[in-house]
């Protein structure tokens, strides 16, 4: 079985995220997160029903702290070939 990945974002270090807005039940708001250190990463299998897994991967840095785009992709492709594994268990279905 393999299993394919697609990136749901650029990695720029920062993230919006949608938060309940205290002040108005049931309405949210936008803040930018800092400091970020992942992307979110959605996993699909090629089985008959394939399985679709989204996590978050770290992303990789070089050894001057600047973001590392080729690392990170083989990183993706690690942690893709672990969930591979996983679905093949049954532990991700």
């Amino acid at each position: 079985m393999a299993v394919t990945y697609e990136l749901l974002e650029t990695f720029t270090g920062t993230r919006v995220q949608s938060i309940p807005d205290p002040d108005n039940e049931g309405e949210t708001i936008e803040e930018t997160v800092t400091g970020i250190t992942d992307i979110q990463v959605r996993f699909t299998s090629d089985d008959d029903t394939p399985v679709v897994h989204e996590r978050s991967v770290n992303v990789c840095f070089d050894a001057d702290g600047v973001y590392d785009a080729d690392a990170t992709a083989a990183r993706v492709v690690e942690v893709g070939m672990g969930v591979a594994h996983k679905i093949a268990a049954g532990v991700i279905s």
